[in-house]
C-alpha cells in the first residue's frame, strides 16, 4: 500500500513525454538538450507557469510566461527571464542547446531597439 501524502501536500506529477507550447502549439519535450526541467518552447521560448522552484511543478497559476529578456549567469551561461501574463511572476530559466538562437539574440538586443528615450537625441 502506498503512503498517502499529508493533508494539504501537493502531489508531484510525473512529467508527460511532451506538451504543447502555450504560445505557438509546437510540441515541447520536457527533458532535452541541457536541462532536466524544461518548461519552455525551443522555437518561441514561451513557457508555462508550472513551477515555484525549478522542476517542482507546484505552481497553481498555469499562466503563459512571456520571454522578456536574457541575462548571463556567473560562468557565462545564458538564461531567459520569463514574466507570467496572468500573475506577473518572474522566473529565470536556463537556455537549452536547441533553443532558437535567433529568438535569443532578438531578446538580447531588444533594449537597443526600444530605448526609453527618442533615438534622435543621440549625437546631439
Amino acid at each position: 500500500m502506498k503512503p498517502r501524502p499529508e493533508r494539504g501536500a501537493k502531489r508531484r506529477s510525473v512529467n508527460p513525454p511532451w506538451f504543447p507550447c502555450v504560445h505557438c502549439g509546437q510540441p515541447v519535450v520536457p527533458n532535452a538538450f541541457g536541462t532536466e526541467h524544461r518548461n519552455h518552447c525551443s522555437l518561441c521560448l514561451w513557457s508555462k507557469h508550472v513551477d515555484n522552484a525549478p522542476g517542482d511543478r507546484a505552481a497553481d497559476c498555469g499562466g503563459a510566461m512571456e520571454p522578456v529578456a536574457v541575462w548571463v549567469r556567473k560562468g557565462g551561461e545564458w538564461a531567459i527571464i520569463h514574466r507570467c501574463v496572468r500573475c506577473g511572476a518572474m522566473h529565470s530559466n536556463r537556455i537549452a542547446g536547441d533553443d532558437s538562437e535567433l529568438v535569443l539574440i532578438s531578446l538580447a538586443v531588444r533594449p537597443l531597439g526600444q530605448p526609453p528615450f527618442p533615438l534622435d537625441r543621440l549625437g546631439k
